[in-house]
C-alpha cells in the first residue's frame, strides 16, 4: 500500500495554517497534483464532499473526497473513485512562533489496479515530494 509522510515548517501561526488546510478547495494551491477542487455537498464542515481532479501518472483522475475531521489541530479526508481509496491526515502543530505541518497520505488500490502497486508507490512518492514543496510555499505565504 503506497504511503507518504512529510513534515514542513513555516513561520505562519498554526491556527491560520489549520484554517487554510481545512478548506479543501485550497488544495489547488498547495497540492502539486490538484487541477481543481470544488465543494459539491455540505458547507465545508465535516461530512462535506469535494470533487477533486488531479494529474497523476500522466492523466487526470477524479476523486470524491469527504472531510472526516477538521478540529484543530487535525484535518482528515477520505477519497474514493472506482478502484482507488485515499486517506489523508494533516496535523498542524505549534513550532515556536510558527507551525509544523505533518502530512500523511495512504493510497489503497483494488481490482485490476492492485497489481500496479509497485509502480503507483513510486509515482505516489514523487507526487508527495512535489507536494511537500508546494505545501511549504503555500502555507509560508499566508
Amino acid at each position: 500500500m503506497p504511503r507518504a509522510h512529510r513534515e514542513i515548517h513555516t513561520d505562519t501561526p498554526p491556527h491560520r495554517v489549520h484554517a487554510y488546510l481545512a478548506d479543501f478547495t485550497n488544495a489547488t494551491e498547495w497540492d502539486h497534483g490538484t487541477v481543481s477542487c470544488e465543494l459539491v455537498e455540505g458547507d465545508g464542515s465535516p461530512g462535506s464532499v469535494y470533487r477533486n481532479v488531479s494529474r497523476f501518472g500522466g492523466r487526470e483522475v477524479e476523486v470524491m473526497y469527504t472531510l472526516e475531521r477538521a478540529d484543530f489541530p487535525h484535518v482528515e479526508l477520505t477519497g474514493r473513485n472506482g478502484s482507488t481509496s485515499l486517506h489523508d491526515r494533516i496535523d498542524v502543530r505549534e513550532h515556536g512562533a510558527g507551525s509544523t505541518v505533518v502530512y500523511d497520505a495512504e493510497l489503497t488500490l483494488s481490482g485490476p489496479l492492485k497489481i500496479a502497486t509497485p509502480v503507483m508507490s513510486a509515482l505516489f512518492g514523487r507526487l508527495a515530494d512535489q507536494t511537500e514543496r508546494t505545501l511549504s510555499d503555500a502555507v509560508g505565504s499566508l
